[in-house]
């Protein structure tokens, strides 16, 4: 594969729009490791190689386990996932195929046990934000493979 468009440096303003959607998530208040388990099993859905890549080595930094990342696509039949964090993801998944699911009620319901109305206004942001960086990285080819995380400290 081969990049169609360096999108970064085509239009920086909109790397530093995007950029900024995930500076308030960074600093929401979520759990940082659980932001980077949203946003890899987003970008497992959609099937884009470049921020799986990118997320798995974030988690991998902040200290996530190499085995809940291998099991994230498999996270409803294991138990290494916390009741909050598989509320998270059920709604990583509603919210990702929105088209496909419209977010049932029972989704959210199960999301609000976990959430405040705060937190989970923010967790959507997340998964907004993930949602748009995957159709860039898809649209341009972005090369999974480069990335190396900024941080390597344990959360």
């Amino acid at each position: 594969m081969k990049q169609r468009i360096n999108y970064t440096k085509v239009a920086p303003g909109v790397s530093e729009a995007m950029r900024g959607l995930g500076e308030y998530t960074g600093k929401s208040g979520l759990e940082p490791r659980l932001l980077e388990l949203v946003k890899t099993r987003s970008s497992q859905i959609n099937g884009c190689a470049y921020c799986i890549d990118m997320h798995t080595k974030d988690a991998q930094a902040m200290g996530e386990s190499v085995q809940r990342l291998f099991a994230l696509s498999a996270w409803r039949e294991t138990p290494f996932f916390s009741e909050r964090e598989r509320a998270a993801l059920e709604w990583t998944e509603a919210v990702t195929l929105v088209s496909e699911t419209h977010v049932p009620d029972n989704v959210y319901e199960l999301a609000r046990k976990c959430f405040t109305e705060k937190e989970l206004v923010d967790l959507t942001l997340a998964i907004v934000a993930i949602n748009g960086w995957n159709r860039f990285a898809i649209a341009f080819h972005s090369i999974p493979g480069t990335y190396q995380p900024a941080r390597q400290q344990k959360e």
